[in-house]
């Protein structure tokens, strides 16, 4: 008995060990790097802060980057981009006097006449000292229709979670006793004077996983915020609750979002003080109101009583009648394959849709006469970049600006769409143009499917194989990437001979939603073989070979190059990853990472942890593979992307013993930089790495 029972203790005591060292294996040992403030993630962060930093200011060019970059984002005559609200318009600006920015107004007219007087709001810097806090604006939220009241949004160091406080624009103070709601990831709109809605953190169980309110509750003036009555609870698995207010010409309305995931909601109408669903398919968008038609974006098609609207149209129908049961739509925009909408705009008499096509932008207005739509195309340039920037409400004037890789941002003014525009402001070339070229090609991913890009380089380029080239990408979240002035790219790297190549791969919004779905959840690695592609043609064009060849992105783009390196390191010589998720196994735990579930798939799901884990750039990093020598940036103040992803990454590296640079902004948000002086310095650094890999 006694030989038998040491034996079986002695396989037990095996048994629990095998099972101790299978835990300590499926451990991740670096979670201590996502203790945002810790005091060992903070040392460990300032140190390669140092090492990376002192390694580039001291290249010869790194003051020229940064004094250049500093000056183009100082200039004094940038365009003052602006706000129509009322009889003006308002604009956030910051210079070197005011490097946290002043928020300010003028009149329309004198904007107009290219004469602004320009009457400061709020100073972003007096604030910040009198406060304590290094402040960062958020954008306000207004009261219509007289705009002499807004909810100002600041963050602590430029994060998503904001203090919102009342402001009184005529006198130009915050308001005494007014509206305050305590930092958070809050959402305020108006119901009138006196009365919010409100979504922020009401107390224990009251957010979403994703980080997000889950309650919106209608506030009183003069009452406790934990005395507001609740308008509509959703759940903790919800992404959140968003009530928004939506203003036409002549009545507003008031929508609340149930967000299930990012892209499937349940939207509810507030109408006399009850909530009505609306009818619509899950992933369909209100994309807003005009002369009570209610205006609606199709992410799928749609048969309703017998007709077929087409997925990525836009169709419209009167509200009051289809809250009555009515479903005839009006078929608005039917984007064909090489198409898509990718904003629509109303004034008070017109519909402004700006399209897409080959990743090229066109204006056209819409009227309603009775019953009957028109459609005019708007005369503005072609062949880039087209944006509305601002519109009236009780009239007809717009603002829009064009851009190209080679054409300075020009804003226009038009009374009308009808009537000719009016050349506001150019930006000055900020880099010469002169000697540039831009074309639009095609690669062929795995699958067949043919994906554009832009190319810029100098003219009269020997395909040689010896040209650094810089290729950016995106690919999700159906964000499309188009043709736009980018003076820091022109200065610090076209000027100097470099090669910038911009990807349409799927994932993004080029052609619309379809483009979009093709690369979500177990799909994700289509997007990534169309980067490839992008890149391989890039190297068998002779336009350069891999030891020229950088990629850069940030965010979900971040993510996309963290897996160009260790898919194919082969490829590249350069990495830019940019406040990127990288740990595809615990993003959803991390800060906002819940809500992208229904791009990536859910990773504690087995089913969909099998496709997340081949590309998951945290866990496919091996220690006998050679890898570029990437350049890791993110922000400690990054509360959408957690800086763990990077922090993580860069560690796992180190104690592989594979190189890397490593920069962390003690501030800045998912933007990564809080002040012009930031920016200009991560760009020097961006550019000096890049310089220095490729060259």
């Amino acid at each position: 008995m006694r030989p038998l029972k040491m034996t079986l203790l002695l396989l037990i005591g095996l048994s629990l060990a095998a099972v101790i060292v299978m835990a300590q294996q499926d451990e991740d040992p670096h979670l201590w790097l996502e203790e945002v403030d810790g005091t060992r993630a903070m040392d460990w962060v300032k140190a390669h802060n140092k090492r990376t930093c002192d390694h580039f200011e001291a290249m010869p060019g790194f003051d020229d980057l940064y004094q250049r970059n500093l000056t183009i984002y100082n200039a004094d005559d940038r365009i003052a981009t602006p706000e129509i609200r009322g009889d003006f318009v308002y604009n956030f600006w910051k210079d070197a006097t005011h490097p946290r920015g002043v928020w300010r107004r003028a009149l329309l007219s004198d904007y107009l006449k290219r004469s602004p007087q320009w009457e400061v709001l709020i100073d972003v810097d007096a604030l910040s000292a009198t406060d304590g806090e290094k402040w960062v604006l958020k954008g306000v939220s207004w009261l219509h229709p007289n705009f002499n009241r807004c909810m100002v949004n600041l963050s602590p160091g430029g994060g998503d979670a904001v203090t919102s406080r009342e402001f009184d624009v005529r006198e130009k103070v915050f308001v005494k006793e007014g509206f305050v709601l305590p930092t958070a990831k809050s959402q305020v709109a108006w119901k009138d004077e006196n009365t919010l809605y409100v979504g922020t953190n009401f107390g224990a169980g009251s957010m979403t996983q994703s980080g997000y309110a889950r309650i919106t509750k209608v506030w009183k003036r003069g009452t406790a915020l934990a005395s507001a009555e609740t308008l509509y609870e959703g759940q903790e698995t919800d992404m959140g609750v968003w009530t928004y207010t939506m203003h036409a010409a002549h009545r507003t309305y008031v929508l609340v979002y149930r967000m299930l995931t990012f892209y499937e909601n349940e939207i509810f109408v507030h109408e006399k003080d009850r909530l009505i669903r609306l009818a619509l398919p899950a992933d369909a968008q209100v994309t807003g109101f005009f002369k009570n038609q209610l205006m609606v974006s199709l992410k799928s098609d749609w048969d309703v009583q017998g007709t077929q609207y087409p997925q990525g149209a836009v169709i419209a129908i009167d509200y009051d009648a289809f809250l009555a049961g009515d479903r005839a739509f009006h078929l608005l925009v039917a984007p064909d394959a090489q198409s898509s909408v990718s904003g629509i705009s109303t004034t008070e008499n017109h519909v402004i849709v700006n399209r897409l096509t080959r990743v090229r932008s066109a204006l056209s207005c819409f009227t309603l006469d009775g019953a009957t739509w028109t459609e005019t195309p708007i005369q503005s340039p072609d062949m880039g970049t087209l944006s509305i920037v601002s519109t009236q409400r009780q009239a007809d004037g717009f603002f829009y600006q064009y851009e190209d890789f080679l054409t300075p941002s020009t804003l226009y003014f038009s009374k009308s769409p009808s009537a000719s525009a009016q050349k506001i402001q150019q930006l000055p070339a900020f880099f010469d143009a002169d000697n540039l070229v831009a074309a639009q090609h095609e690669a062929v991913s795995k699958d067949g499917t043919r994906i554009p890009y832009f190319i810029v380089h100098q003219k009269g380029l020997v395909p040689d194989g010896s040209h650094p080239t810089l290729l950016y990408g995106y690919g999700g979240f159906e964000i499309s990437e188009v043709p736009e002035y980018g003076p820091s790219v022109g200065a610090s790297w076209l000027e100097k001979g470099g090669v910038y190549v911009v990807a349409n791969i799927r994932g993004g919004g080029e052609f619309g939603p379809a483009w979009h779905q093709a690369g979500l959840k177990a799909n994700r690695q289509r997007v990534y073989d169309d980067f490839i592609a992008v890149s391989e043609a890039l190297i068998e064009s002779k336009i350069t070979t891999p030891a020229h060849l950088g990629v850069y992105g940030g965010s979900n783009g971040g993510l996309l190059v963290g897996v160009m390196m260790t898919q194919r390191p082969e490829l590249f010589n350069a990495v830019v990853c940019a406040v990127p998720l990288l740990d595809m196994k615990r993003y959803n735990k991390l800060l906002a990472g819940a809500s992208w579930m229904g791009e990536y798939g859910n990773p504690d799901l087995p089913e969909e942890w099998a496709f997340i884990q081949k590309y998951s750039p945290y866990h496919n990093l091996h220690p006998q593979v050679k890898y570029p020598k990437v350049l890791f940036t993110t922000s400690t103040r990054d509360d959408r992307v957690h800086p763990g992803h990077a922090r993580k990454m860069a560690r796992k590296m180190e104690t592989l013993a594979h190189p890397f640079y490593y920069f962390e902004n003690i501030e800045g948000g998912h933007g990564g930089v809080s002040t012009h002086d930031q920016r200009a310095r991560r760009s020097a650094l961006i550019y000096s790495y890049l310089m220095d890999q490729l060259k």
